[in-house]
């Protein structure tokens, strides 16, 4: 049976491993396919491809699905729309996401400057010593106080100055979710509303926030996901079913960042079947034929 992954990051955001090592591992794990979802950014699915490329050469084969992981507001919460099958080129797309980026950089440098005030030496030029030109998230600030000793953990970083109920905190300004799931389906993609349970809704919560998206259009929920536990799968799927929307699964891989999380199999407690795939090409086709 092939198995798949649609949900993963790399040093385009706040993933360990280049796009380049992403496929790679792919190929090790004996992955079908996956999707590059880095956070606000298209800018490692060419590199991600193009190694794609000569691992076929080579005898070996994956596919690589663009995508990106759009943050949004809705119920002064940051939700997260995966955008899949998106062109990499669509310059709407690249421009809204460029303004993402521009607005995590305000952020980031006043997050910087109160974390200064609390003691803790960091500036946003030094992340970028060891992060280079990758979108800088709050995994960022945690892989930095880890790695000078401020805190022993990510968890910690987070738990102590990173989460948003901390002094040390700046909230962004962020994009309706209507719009994010607009700006995917202006370059050609299928929007899905990304791992729903964990924005700590009552399940009629989640139902509620499905709901609202079905109205703009959203195309599917990531059912399959790492962190599920129990009929957690078995629940989204029945929401899903009941909006008709498609499923979708994925580890949300980091590498390093989330040592726990392997690609492809998440925590250990997911495989996520070619199937899936085809069912959004084909429903991708249809949306196209209409």
């Amino acid at each position: 049976m092939k198995y798949i992954d649609l949900h993963v990051h790399s040093t385009a955001s706040d993933g360990s491993l280049t796009p380049e090592e992403v496929v790679q591992l792919a190929v090790e794990s004996e992955l079908s396919a996956f999707a590059l979802t880095d956070h606000d950014t298209l800018a490692g699915i060419k590199r991600a491809q193009e190694a794609a490329k000569l691992v076929t050469e080579q005898g070996n084969q994956v596919e690589v699905i663009p995508g990106t992981e759009i943050s949004a507001a809705y119920d002064k919460k940051d939700i997260h729309i995966l955008g899949l099958f998106v062109d990499p080129d669509n310059p709407i797309l690249s421009e809204e996401l460029g303004n993402a980026r521009l607005e995590r950089d305000r952020r980031n440098e006043k997050m910087a400057s109160n974390l200064q005030k609390a003691g803790v030496d960091i500036t946003v030029e030094k992340m970028r010593e060891t992060g280079g030109d990758a979108v800088l998230t709050r995994a960022h600030f945690a892989k930095f106080m880890v790695e000078h000793g401020y805190v022993k953990t990510n968890q910690d970083a987070f738990t102590k100055y990173l989460n948003s109920d901390s002094p040390y905190y700046v909230p962004r300004e962020y994009l309706k979710p209507e719009e994010a799931i607009k700006l995917i389906h202006q370059a050609g993609g299928l929007a899905i509303l990304a791992h729903p349970l964990l924005y700590k809704y009552s399940l009629e919560g989640v139902e509620k926030l499905v709901a609202y998206l079905v109205d703009f259009d959203l195309d599917g929920l990531e059912a399959i996901y790492s962190s599920n536990m129990g009929f957690d799968e078995g629940r989204l799927r029945h929401i899903a079913n009941k909006y008709n929307l498609a499923i979708t699964g994925g580890s949300d891989f980091h590498g390093a960042a989330k040592p726990n999380i392997k690609l492809g199999v998440g925590k250990g407690n997911i495989r996520v079947p070619y199937s899936i795939l085809e069912d959004l090409e084909d429903r991708l086709k249809k949306k196209k034929c209409k």
